[in-house]
């Protein structure tokens, strides 16, 4: 018997209800080894398939008149994770988020959100993903629980469950002392953290986060950045722009770093800092004006350019050497009579980052 009638046979055999043990049995006694069997009886396990992304975006532009506001991007985010928008002011990130979230419509282009189309089925998206934007959208005449249950009953919830689930994210949020306080009352971290409780009524799965941390002191935006660990490992998906470095390097599994509409890098926090490599050599001047010169008295040890902000009086240049480095900059420093007031060896940082790519920083 051929290997084709082989295969032929056992399918006829499979058919008519017989066991892979008795097909077996049958043709081990007709004078076939086993192990010419094996992978013709025994149906391999199917290769797991690739679980789409909860976030598409094709090709995405959005022009307002000759100015491009995105410029043909593409990017996918998967599900569970946090995904950081990095970039200065007018980069594109909030016009991203607002495409994504049904409130502005692309030039051209093709985004899904959870598998549903952004044009097509809006109305169903909504019903499935929170925002908090980058100003708070909670009313300051009212209470915290108020404006809980407000947004519970604006998402069609019954009066007792939306009342149930405000009593839920007040504790989650740690606002239950501030319940019934007007929101007036309320402090800068408070109103973040209670806009973010907001955007959660409906558990949402994927949740839009625009600069959530602006204008936070850093006591709250610590507090802030806990609780969004916490509904990521409850499940929830995060994609949140940021234009804070420290930010983004904390909570995020992967960053788009954008720039002029454009994703100009892609990666972990690890991976961007290796694209600088070596290490940064910081200098911290006594008179900030001295900032241009010392760069170019640097620039010798660095394996790039120097670079200068003269508002700080700060320079920065990447080497490699380690400390010895320190030693040769202080003399080169000191017979040009630029004085010093720290000079610090560090690794990169996602600015650094930024910088090296752009030539400018985000802020």
């Amino acid at each position: 018997m051929s290997k084709q009638a082989l295969q032929v046979y056992i399918k006829d055999a499979h058919q008519a209800g017989m066991s892979n043990q008795q097909i077996m049995q049958e043709l081990t006694q007709a004078g076939w080894q086993v192990h010419d069997l094996l992978d013709l009886i025994i149906e391999p396990k199917p290769t797991a398939v690739a679980t789409p992304p909860v976030i598409l975006v094709e090709n995405l532009s959005k022009s307002y008149g000759q100015v491009k506001a995105l410029d043909n991007i593409s990017l996918k985010i998967h599900r569970g994770q946090v995904t950081a928008l990095l970039g200065p002011n007018g980069a594109g990130k909030t016009t991203l988020i607002r495409i994504l979230t049904t409130l502005l419509l692309p030039t051209s282009g093709q985004v899904t959100v959870a598998g549903l189309d952004v044009i097509r089925d809006a109305q169903k998206l909504r019903g499935i993903i929170g925002l908090a934007g980058q100003y708070a959208a909670v009313d300051e005449t009212l209470t915290g629980r108020e404006n809980l249950e407000m947004f519970g009953r604006l998402y069609h919830l019954t009066r007792t469950a939306a009342k149930a689930r405000a009593i839920e994210l007040l504790h989650q949020f740690n606002l239950e002392d501030a319940a019934d306080r007007i929101l007036k009352t309320y402090s800068g971290g408070m109103r973040r953290r209670l806009d973010l409780a907001a955007s959660l009524v409906i558990r949402p799965q994927v949740l839009f986060l625009d600069e959530p941390t602006s204008g936070l002191d850093p006591r709250s935006r610590f507090a802030l950045w806990n609780v969004i660990r916490d509904l990521v490992a409850n499940g929830t998906t995060v994609l949140l722009t940021t234009q804070y470095m420290e930010e983004a390097d904390q909570l995020a599994d992967k960053i788009f770093v954008m720039d002029r509409g454009h994703i100009i890098t892609i990666g972990t926090s690890d991976e961007l800092k290796n694209q600088v490599g070596g290490d940064i050599l910081e200098l911290h001047l006594v008179n900030h004006a001295d900032a241009a010169r010392a760069a170019v008295a640097i620039r010798q040890f660095g394996t790039e350019e120097a670079h200068a902000d003269p508002a700080t009086g700060i320079v920065t240049v990447p080497v490699r050497g380690g400390s010895a480095v320190l030693v040769d900059a202080v003399r080169q420093l000191d017979t040009l009579g630029l004085k010093v007031l720290d000079i610090i060896l560090r690794r990169p940082s996602l600015d650094d980052v930024f910088m090296k790519l752009t030539g400018h920083a985000t802020e």
